[in-house]
């Protein structure tokens, strides 16, 4: 089972180790690898908080800025006659293409996130 978490706008992803009998975590989206590992949900939280902390203070050391996962920028390639469904979809809603999206697309993650 995968699951994941987020600080200070660092994703990361969970596994439980069956075999170590403790969870693994690692931040993902950056080049930089960071790891961290608890026996409950409580510790993995405080752990993580610390690898985020740990590799902030590093990157600071070091004069270097740390890594962001995502911009917040997307470029979709979509089929025309999906780009006019979305397009009249924004349109009955009220919302610019990039503010439906960004909803839709907000809302479905969060369902698959959480």
């Amino acid at each position: 089972m995968t699951s994941s978490m987020t600080y200070k706008g660092y994703p990361a992803r969970i596994e439980y180790s069956s075999e170590d009998e403790c969870f693994i975590g690692h931040i993902v989206g950056i080049r930089d690898i960071v790891g961290f590992h608890a026996e409950s949900v409580a510790e993995l939280r405080t752990a993580f908080q610390e690898s985020v902390e740990d590799y902030l203070e590093t990157c600071a050391q070091l004069g270097k800025a740390p890594q962001k996962s995502f911009s917040g920028r997307l470029m979709l390639r979509i089929a025309p006659e999906v780009h006019a469904a979305v397009a009249s979809a924004a349109k009955i809603n009220g919302m610019s293409i990039n503010q439906w999206a960004a909803h839709c697309l907000e809302q479905h993650s969060r369902r698959i996130v959480a």
